[in-house]
């Protein structure tokens, strides 16, 4: 018999273990996209805009990419945990932060395009 502090852990189905596996390591490559673009602003783009901004660009990009793969890691373990347990995934934050993220920098390389020569 168990004691209230052990938790009965159960091997999840395989699929899907492989599956959030897959899905950490979309926001590994994502993480990675972000890095290489913060190293494009610095070094690509000396025509587009001023190298301060370039900097500030390169710095968020790179914070966001450290941000990304750290939170993923985090997000497969409990999703690990919640499977071996039979609980519900956890909600995360991530995907909301991650697509606004996305989103203004899309919105100010736009801007940055158009308004450049």
């Amino acid at each position: 018999m168990s004691s209230t502090h052990e938790v009965d852990l159960q091997e999840p189905d395989y699929r899907f273990s492989l599956a959030n596996e897959r899905t950490f390591l979309a926001y590994v490559r994502t993480a990675l996209a972000m890095e290489a673009g913060a190293l494009a602003v610095v070094q690509l783009l000396p025509d587009v805009a001023s190298e301060q901004w370039r900097r500030v660009a390169a710095v968020v990009l790179a914070v966001l990419g450290l941000v990304v793969a750290v939170s993923g890691y985090r997000r497969w373990a409990s999703n690990q945990r919640a499977m071996r347990r039979g609980r519900p995934l956890p909600d995360t934050w991530l995907i909301p932060v991650l697509t606004a993220s996305v989103a203004v920098a899309s919105a100010s390389a736009v801007v940055v395009l158009l308004v450049s020569r």
